[in-house]
């Protein structure tokens, strides 16, 4: 239950920062000449960035930045993936063979350097993230929902609904998508670490979300100018940044054994 209650518990309170702590948090670019560089203290719990503005709230709204791009792209990758890697293995044919030799030149290439060139071309934003992350992150999907579709067609009740002439896309809605559900969401689980750093990173490159919005990559980048003097400039991001990839990678492989029926 412990394994279990603490990655959720991080989770939550990421969830909650993002969703409601930007109403309750104050204004993150707010600047006080008089304390740039202070340390934590009562005036500010995690203690104020180089322009003087409060390392809490900017941590807050990054918190958001993070979770809004890691719900779009998982939620876009995982519905084109599903549906890409589905279309794949039933089907078969020339088609099979084409989608797997798309799927093999997307993983030929590493995912963060195609996305930080396509982050590149498109220039920064969160919108323009969010696209060069889903270009990159359907083939884990794909792979996964062909493989396991590779394995289930061949099965009685799929085979008898097909001597009987259901229609194929009953077929796949009725007998395929309910049997792949579950290796998705956890794949999905770690599609949301994998997205959140991926955010990070391209911030701290300043291909991501732009000066005055907070992410934790970009507040991470402001900060390592000042480590000597001001160290909870990169040590509160860079600690929610590990806690919440933490709880979400537990949280998946916590998933993962509660799902498979071999474990039971």
């Amino acid at each position: 239950m412990i394994r279990v209650a603490l990655p959720g518990a991080i989770l939550v309170i990421w969830a909650v920062c993002a969703l409601v702590g930007p109403m309750l948090a104050g204004d993150p670019n707010h600047i006080e000449l008089q304390r740039i560089l202070a340390s934590p203290g009562p005036e500010g719990w995690l203690g104020f960035d180089d322009l003087g503005r409060p390392v809490w709230q900017r941590l807050v709204v990054g918190a958001q930045t993070s979770f809004l791009v890691a719900a779009m792209v998982v939620t876009v990758t995982a519905v084109l993936g599903a549906v890409i890697g589905t279309a794949s293995g039933f089907v078969g044919g020339w088609i099979d063979h084409l989608l797997v030799r798309v799927i093999d030149i997307f993983m030929a290439f590493p995912g963060i350097l195609l996305a930080i060139a396509l982050a590149g071309v498109l220039g920064p934003g969160i919108n323009n993230v969010v696209i060069a992350l889903s270009v990159v992150g359907w083939v884990g999907f794909a792979r996964l929902a062909r493989a396991q579709v590779l394995s289930l067609k061949h099965r009685e009740h799929v085979q008898a609904a097909l001597a009987l002439g259901v229609r194929r896309t009953r077929i796949v809605l009725r007998h395929l998508l309910p049997l792949i559900v579950a290796p998705l969401i956890v794949e999905g689980t770690f599609a949301v670490a994998g997205a959140v750093i991926a955010e990070a990173g391209l911030s701290f490159l300043g291909l991501g979300v732009q000066p005055p919005a907070a992410s934790w990559g970009s507040m991470i980048r402001d900060g390592t100018r000042y480590m000597l003097m001001a160290p909870h400039m990169v040590l509160a991001p860079g600690l929610a940044l590990m806690m919440v990839v933490l709880g979400v990678n537990l949280l998946g492989d916590r998933l993962r054994d509660w799902m498979d029926v071999r474990n039971r």
